[in-house]
Protein backbone atom coordinates (compact mmCIF):
# COMPACT_ATOMS: atom_id res chain seq x y z
CA UNK A 1 0.00 0.00 0.00
CA UNK A 2 3.05 2.17 0.09
CA UNK A 3 3.06 5.06 -2.41
CA UNK A 4 5.90 5.54 -4.85
CA UNK A 5 6.72 8.92 -3.34
CA UNK A 6 8.79 7.29 -0.75
CA UNK A 7 11.10 5.89 -3.34
CA UNK A 8 14.10 8.03 -2.68
CA UNK A 9 12.13 10.40 -0.48
CA UNK A 10 12.26 8.56 2.81
CA UNK A 11 13.78 11.48 4.67
CA UNK A 12 10.90 13.77 3.78
CA UNK A 13 8.27 11.27 4.95
CA UNK A 14 8.37 10.15 8.39
CA UNK A 15 5.85 8.05 6.39
CA UNK A 16 8.50 5.91 4.89
CA UNK A 17 9.39 2.46 6.05
CA UNK A 18 12.52 3.91 6.88
CA UNK A 19 8.33 2.58 4.45
CA UNK A 20 4.54 6.73 0.91
CA UNK A 21 4.39 1.82 0.43
CA UNK A 22 -0.34 5.23 1.67
CA UNK A 23 -3.66 5.15 2.80
CA UNK A 24 -5.52 12.81 4.52
CA UNK A 25 -8.20 12.60 6.58
CA UNK A 26 -9.85 14.90 8.58
CA UNK A 27 -8.60 17.81 10.74
CA UNK A 28 -11.51 20.31 11.03
CA UNK A 29 -12.49 22.07 7.83
CA UNK A 30 -14.21 25.34 7.71
CA UNK A 31 -15.35 24.73 4.18
CA UNK A 32 -18.45 22.95 2.91
CA UNK A 33 -18.15 19.94 0.66
CA UNK A 34 -18.99 21.98 -2.40
CA UNK A 35 -17.63 25.48 -1.83
CA UNK A 36 -14.26 26.25 -3.47
CA UNK A 37 -11.48 27.55 -1.23
CA UNK A 38 -10.52 31.13 -1.91
CA UNK A 39 -8.53 31.89 1.25
CA UNK A 40 -4.75 32.07 1.25
CA UNK A 41 -4.41 28.46 2.40
CA UNK A 42 -6.61 25.41 2.57
CA UNK A 43 -7.97 25.17 6.10
CA UNK A 44 -8.28 21.89 7.94
CA UNK A 45 -11.30 19.77 7.03
CA UNK A 46 -13.95 17.94 8.98
CA UNK A 47 -15.70 15.09 7.18
CA UNK A 48 -19.43 15.82 7.54
CA UNK A 49 -21.61 13.29 9.30
CA UNK A 50 -23.01 10.81 6.82
CA UNK A 51 -26.68 9.87 6.64
CA UNK A 52 -25.57 6.27 6.13
CA UNK A 53 -23.33 4.09 8.21
CA UNK A 54 -19.73 4.69 7.07
CA UNK A 55 -18.15 1.98 4.98
CA UNK A 56 -15.58 -0.22 6.73
CA UNK A 57 -12.25 1.58 6.66
CA UNK A 58 -8.75 0.23 7.13
CA UNK A 59 -6.20 2.81 8.21
CA UNK A 60 -2.55 2.01 7.62
CA UNK A 61 0.11 2.95 10.14
CA UNK A 62 3.85 2.64 10.56
CA UNK A 63 5.65 1.27 13.58
CA UNK A 64 6.38 4.89 14.53
CA UNK A 65 2.75 6.08 14.39
CA UNK A 66 1.83 7.41 17.82
CA UNK A 67 -0.84 6.04 20.13
CA UNK A 68 -2.54 9.46 20.01
CA UNK A 69 -3.02 9.25 16.23
CA UNK A 70 -4.52 5.78 16.50
CA UNK A 71 -6.80 6.79 19.35
CA UNK A 72 -7.97 9.87 17.44
CA UNK A 73 -8.93 7.85 14.35
CA UNK A 74 -10.07 4.58 15.94
CA UNK A 75 -13.81 5.42 16.12
CA UNK A 76 -13.92 5.67 12.31
CA UNK A 77 -11.96 2.48 11.63
CA UNK A 78 -12.72 -1.21 11.30
CA UNK A 79 -9.10 -2.33 11.01
CA UNK A 80 -5.55 -1.15 11.44
CA UNK A 81 -3.00 -2.20 8.82
CA UNK A 82 0.52 -2.21 10.23
CA UNK A 83 3.45 -1.71 7.86
CA UNK A 84 5.53 -3.66 7.45
CA UNK A 85 7.39 -6.96 7.39
CA UNK A 86 9.82 -6.93 4.44
CA UNK A 87 10.79 -9.98 2.44
CA UNK A 88 14.51 -10.62 2.28
CA UNK A 89 16.42 -9.59 -0.82
CA UNK A 90 16.98 -13.24 -1.80
CA UNK A 91 13.23 -13.95 -1.58
CA UNK A 92 13.73 -16.81 0.86
CA UNK A 93 12.34 -15.34 4.08
CA UNK A 94 10.96 -12.26 5.81
CA UNK A 95 12.72 -9.96 8.28
CA UNK A 96 10.94 -9.03 11.49
CA UNK A 97 11.61 -5.31 12.05
CA UNK A 98 10.46 -5.22 15.66
CA UNK A 99 8.04 -2.83 17.39
CA UNK A 100 5.04 -3.86 15.28
CA UNK A 101 3.36 -5.76 18.10
CA UNK A 102 2.88 -2.46 19.90
CA UNK A 103 0.52 -1.39 17.11
CA UNK A 104 -1.19 -4.79 17.31
CA UNK A 105 -1.95 -4.20 20.98
CA UNK A 106 -3.20 -0.67 20.29
CA UNK A 107 -5.54 -1.92 17.60
CA UNK A 108 -7.05 -4.51 19.91
CA UNK A 109 -7.34 -2.00 22.75
CA UNK A 110 -9.65 0.02 20.48
CA UNK A 111 -11.61 -2.99 19.28
CA UNK A 112 -10.03 -2.95 15.80
CA UNK A 113 -8.80 -5.81 13.68
CA UNK A 114 -5.03 -5.76 13.23
CA UNK A 115 -3.55 -6.77 9.86
CA UNK A 116 0.16 -7.32 9.37
CA UNK A 117 1.45 -5.95 6.05
CA UNK A 118 4.20 -7.83 4.21
CA UNK A 119 6.06 -5.90 1.52
CA UNK A 120 8.99 -5.90 -0.86
CA UNK A 121 9.79 -2.28 -0.09
CA UNK A 122 13.54 -1.81 0.40
CA UNK A 123 14.93 1.01 2.50
CA UNK A 124 18.30 0.47 0.87
CA UNK A 125 16.83 0.99 -2.61
CA UNK A 126 14.35 3.64 -1.57
CA UNK A 127 11.67 1.75 -3.50
CA UNK A 128 10.10 -1.62 -4.19
CA UNK A 129 12.57 -4.41 -4.85
CA UNK A 130 11.31 -6.17 -7.96
CA UNK A 131 14.22 -8.64 -7.88
CA UNK A 132 13.38 -9.74 -4.35
CA UNK A 133 9.76 -10.27 -5.39
CA UNK A 134 10.85 -12.24 -8.45
CA UNK A 135 13.20 -14.40 -6.36
CA UNK A 136 10.30 -15.23 -4.07
CA UNK A 137 7.36 -15.58 -6.43
CA UNK A 138 9.06 -17.64 -9.13
CA UNK A 139 10.09 -20.41 -6.72
CA UNK A 140 7.26 -22.49 -5.27
CA UNK A 141 9.33 -23.78 -2.37
CA UNK A 142 10.21 -20.24 -1.30
CA UNK A 143 6.60 -19.17 -1.54
CA UNK A 144 5.58 -21.99 0.78
CA UNK A 145 8.41 -21.23 3.19
CA UNK A 146 7.49 -17.55 3.43
CA UNK A 147 3.79 -18.36 3.79
CA UNK A 148 4.57 -20.76 6.63
CA UNK A 149 6.74 -18.14 8.35
CA UNK A 150 4.07 -15.44 8.07
CA UNK A 151 1.29 -17.76 9.19
CA UNK A 152 3.37 -18.67 12.23
CA UNK A 153 3.81 -15.02 13.14
CA UNK A 154 0.08 -14.43 12.81
CA UNK A 155 -0.77 -17.37 15.06
CA UNK A 156 1.83 -16.68 17.74
CA UNK A 157 1.30 -12.95 18.02
CA UNK A 158 -2.46 -12.84 17.51
CA UNK A 159 -2.79 -10.85 14.28
CA UNK A 160 -6.21 -10.91 12.63
CA UNK A 161 -4.88 -11.16 9.10
CA UNK A 162 -2.16 -10.52 6.54
CA UNK A 163 -2.02 -7.83 3.87
CA UNK A 164 0.24 -8.77 0.94
CA UNK A 165 1.72 -5.63 -0.62
CA UNK A 166 4.16 -6.79 -3.28
CA UNK A 167 4.70 -4.16 -5.96
CA UNK A 168 6.76 -3.50 -9.10
CA UNK A 169 5.93 -7.00 -10.32
CA UNK A 170 5.84 -8.35 -13.86
CA UNK A 171 3.45 -10.69 -15.63
CA UNK A 172 5.62 -13.73 -14.84
CA UNK A 173 5.19 -13.11 -11.11
CA UNK A 174 1.41 -13.51 -11.24
CA UNK A 175 1.24 -17.24 -10.68
CA UNK A 176 3.50 -17.06 -7.62
CA UNK A 177 1.46 -14.25 -6.07
CA UNK A 178 -1.72 -16.31 -6.33
CA UNK A 179 0.12 -19.29 -4.82
CA UNK A 180 1.31 -17.13 -1.90
CA UNK A 181 -2.26 -16.04 -1.16
CA UNK A 182 -3.49 -19.63 -1.38
CA UNK A 183 -0.74 -20.89 0.92
CA UNK A 184 -1.48 -18.18 3.49
CA UNK A 185 -5.16 -19.12 3.47
CA UNK A 186 -4.31 -22.78 3.96
CA UNK A 187 -1.83 -22.20 6.78
CA UNK A 188 -3.61 -19.56 8.86
CA UNK A 189 -6.60 -20.17 11.17
CA UNK A 190 -9.93 -19.97 9.38
CA UNK A 191 -10.92 -16.76 11.15
CA UNK A 192 -7.87 -14.85 9.86
CA UNK A 193 -8.06 -12.94 6.59
CA UNK A 194 -5.84 -12.48 3.57
CA UNK A 195 -5.87 -9.08 1.87
CA UNK A 196 -3.89 -8.20 -1.25
CA UNK A 197 -2.96 -4.77 -2.61
CA UNK A 198 -2.98 -4.38 -6.40
CA UNK A 199 -1.42 -1.56 -8.35
CA UNK A 200 -3.96 0.24 -10.54
CA UNK A 201 -4.59 -0.29 -14.23
CA UNK A 202 -7.42 0.90 -16.47
CA UNK A 203 -7.87 -2.60 -17.97
CA UNK A 204 -7.96 -6.19 -16.75
CA UNK A 205 -5.17 -7.02 -19.18
CA UNK A 206 -3.10 -4.25 -17.66
CA UNK A 207 -3.44 -5.80 -14.22
CA UNK A 208 -2.18 -9.12 -15.54
CA UNK A 209 0.78 -7.39 -17.16
CA UNK A 210 1.62 -5.90 -13.76
CA UNK A 211 1.61 -9.33 -12.13
CA UNK A 212 -1.94 -9.29 -10.76
CA UNK A 213 -4.15 -12.09 -12.04
CA UNK A 214 -7.18 -10.38 -10.64
CA UNK A 215 -9.66 -13.17 -11.38
CA UNK A 216 -7.60 -15.77 -9.52
CA UNK A 217 -6.70 -13.26 -6.81
CA UNK A 218 -10.38 -12.49 -6.27
CA UNK A 219 -11.18 -16.18 -5.80
CA UNK A 220 -8.45 -16.67 -3.17
CA UNK A 221 -8.18 -13.39 -1.25
CA UNK A 222 -10.75 -12.14 1.24
CA UNK A 223 -10.23 -8.49 0.25
CA UNK A 224 -8.62 -6.88 -2.80
CA UNK A 225 -7.41 -3.31 -2.26
CA UNK A 226 -7.09 -1.27 -5.44
CA UNK A 227 -4.34 1.25 -4.71
CA UNK A 228 -6.08 4.06 -6.56
CA UNK A 229 -3.43 6.70 -6.03
CA UNK A 230 -0.09 7.85 -7.45
CA UNK A 231 -1.62 8.63 -10.81
CA UNK A 232 0.79 11.55 -10.72
CA UNK A 233 3.99 12.05 -8.75
CA UNK A 234 7.15 14.15 -8.93
CA UNK A 235 9.53 11.42 -10.08
CA UNK A 236 7.32 9.85 -12.76
CA UNK A 237 4.98 12.54 -14.11
CA UNK A 238 4.27 16.22 -14.35
CA UNK A 239 1.98 17.94 -11.82
CA UNK A 240 -1.45 16.42 -11.38
CA UNK A 241 -3.85 14.97 -8.83
CA UNK A 242 -2.65 12.04 -6.75
CA UNK A 243 -5.78 10.01 -7.45
CA UNK A 244 -8.39 11.80 -9.59
CA UNK A 245 -11.96 10.58 -9.20
CA UNK A 246 -12.64 9.60 -12.81
CA UNK A 247 -9.40 7.62 -13.01
CA UNK A 248 -10.17 5.89 -9.72
CA UNK A 249 -13.53 4.80 -11.06
CA UNK A 250 -11.88 3.41 -14.20
CA UNK A 251 -9.20 1.38 -12.41
CA UNK A 252 -11.72 -0.07 -9.93
CA UNK A 253 -14.22 -0.94 -12.65
CA UNK A 254 -11.49 -2.91 -14.42
CA UNK A 255 -11.09 -5.04 -11.29
CA UNK A 256 -14.85 -5.46 -10.96
CA UNK A 257 -14.94 -7.26 -14.32
CA UNK A 258 -13.41 -10.26 -12.49
CA UNK A 259 -13.78 -9.66 -8.74
CA UNK A 260 -17.06 -9.26 -6.80
CA UNK A 261 -17.53 -5.70 -5.57
CA UNK A 262 -18.17 -7.00 -2.03
CA UNK A 263 -14.51 -8.11 -1.93
CA UNK A 264 -12.99 -4.84 -3.15
CA UNK A 265 -11.69 -1.88 -1.14
CA UNK A 266 -10.91 1.49 -2.66
CA UNK A 267 -7.37 2.44 -1.65
CA UNK A 268 -7.10 6.21 -1.19
CA UNK A 269 -4.36 8.73 -0.50
CA UNK A 270 -4.01 10.89 2.56
CA UNK A 271 -1.03 12.93 1.39
CA UNK A 272 0.22 15.07 -1.48
CA UNK A 273 3.20 15.86 -3.68
CA UNK A 274 5.26 18.87 -4.66
CA UNK A 275 6.62 19.69 -8.11
CA UNK A 276 9.30 22.41 -7.77
CA UNK A 277 10.43 24.42 -10.77
CA UNK A 278 13.97 23.12 -10.10
CA UNK A 279 15.01 19.86 -8.51
CA UNK A 280 12.98 16.86 -7.42
CA UNK A 281 9.66 17.06 -5.65
CA UNK A 282 8.66 15.19 -2.55
CA UNK A 283 5.66 13.84 -0.71
CA UNK A 284 3.94 15.98 1.91
CA UNK A 285 1.42 15.33 4.63
CA UNK A 286 -1.91 17.10 4.40
CA UNK A 287 -0.92 19.40 7.24
CA UNK A 288 2.44 20.01 5.59
CA UNK A 289 0.80 20.99 2.29
CA UNK A 290 -1.44 23.51 4.04
CA UNK A 291 1.51 24.91 5.93
CA UNK A 292 3.55 25.43 2.75
CA UNK A 293 0.65 27.29 1.17
CA UNK A 294 -0.01 29.44 4.24
CA UNK A 295 3.64 30.36 4.77
CA UNK A 296 3.96 31.36 1.13
CA UNK A 297 0.76 33.41 1.15
CA UNK A 298 -0.41 31.35 -1.83
CA UNK A 299 -3.97 30.35 -2.69
CA UNK A 300 -5.18 26.77 -2.63
CA UNK A 301 -7.94 25.87 -5.07
CA UNK A 302 -10.35 22.96 -4.76
CA UNK A 303 -10.52 21.00 -8.03
CA UNK A 304 -13.94 19.39 -8.01
CA UNK A 305 -13.32 17.11 -11.00
CA UNK A 306 -10.28 15.54 -9.38
CA UNK A 307 -11.59 15.84 -5.84
CA UNK A 308 -8.27 17.27 -4.60
CA UNK A 309 -6.56 20.57 -3.78
CA UNK A 310 -4.04 22.36 -5.99
CA UNK A 311 -1.76 25.32 -5.27
CA UNK A 312 1.16 27.13 -6.88
CA UNK A 313 3.75 28.76 -4.64
CA UNK A 314 5.60 31.97 -5.45
CA UNK A 315 8.74 30.06 -6.47
CA UNK A 316 6.77 28.08 -9.05
CA UNK A 317 6.34 24.91 -6.97
CA UNK A 318 3.05 23.15 -7.70
CA UNK A 319 1.27 21.10 -5.03
CA UNK A 320 -1.57 18.60 -5.22
CA UNK A 321 -3.01 16.84 -2.17
CA UNK A 322 -5.97 14.82 -0.99
CA UNK A 323 -7.55 15.70 2.35
CA UNK A 324 -10.64 14.91 4.41
CA UNK A 325 -12.93 16.46 1.83
CA UNK A 326 -11.33 14.20 -0.75
CA UNK A 327 -11.86 11.19 1.48
CA UNK A 328 -15.58 11.92 1.84
CA UNK A 329 -15.96 11.92 -1.93
CA UNK A 330 -14.17 8.56 -2.12
CA UNK A 331 -16.76 7.13 0.23
CA UNK A 332 -19.43 8.24 -2.22
CA UNK A 333 -17.51 6.63 -5.07
CA UNK A 334 -17.07 3.38 -3.15
CA UNK A 335 -20.80 3.30 -2.33
CA UNK A 336 -21.72 3.99 -5.93
CA UNK A 337 -19.60 1.04 -7.05
CA UNK A 338 -20.96 -1.21 -4.30
CA UNK A 339 -17.53 -1.80 -2.77
CA UNK A 340 -16.71 -3.45 0.54
CA UNK A 341 -14.92 -0.41 1.96
CA UNK A 342 -11.92 1.89 1.83
CA UNK A 343 -8.26 1.63 2.75
CA UNK A 344 -6.34 4.79 3.67
CA UNK A 345 -2.60 5.37 3.33
CA UNK A 346 -1.93 6.57 5.95
CA UNK A 347 -2.94 7.68 9.47
CA UNK A 348 -0.78 10.54 10.70
CA UNK A 349 -0.22 11.88 7.20
CA UNK A 350 -3.91 12.26 6.39
CA UNK A 351 -6.53 14.44 7.98
CA UNK A 352 -7.96 12.80 11.10
CA UNK A 353 -11.02 10.72 10.31
CA UNK A 354 -12.92 11.95 13.36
Amino acid sequence: MIPRARRGLAASLAMSLTVSLTVSLTVSLTVSLTAPLTASAAPATTVPAADQRPLPTTGYVLASTTAAVIEENAPALAALGVASVPITSDGRDVRWPGALTRQLRRAHQHGLRAELLVSNYSNALGGFDSRAARRLLRHESRVRTVAQRLAGIVRRQGWDGITVDLESLSRADGRGLVLLLRELQARMPADRTVTVDVQPSPTAAGYRDRGFRIGAIGRVADVVVVMAYDRHGPTWSGPGPVGPLDWQRTVVEAVLTEVPAAKVDLGVAGYGYTWPSDGTGRSVTVRGARRLVAEDGARAVWKAGAGEWRARLSDGTVLWWADGRSFRLREELARDLGLHGRALWRLGSADPLV
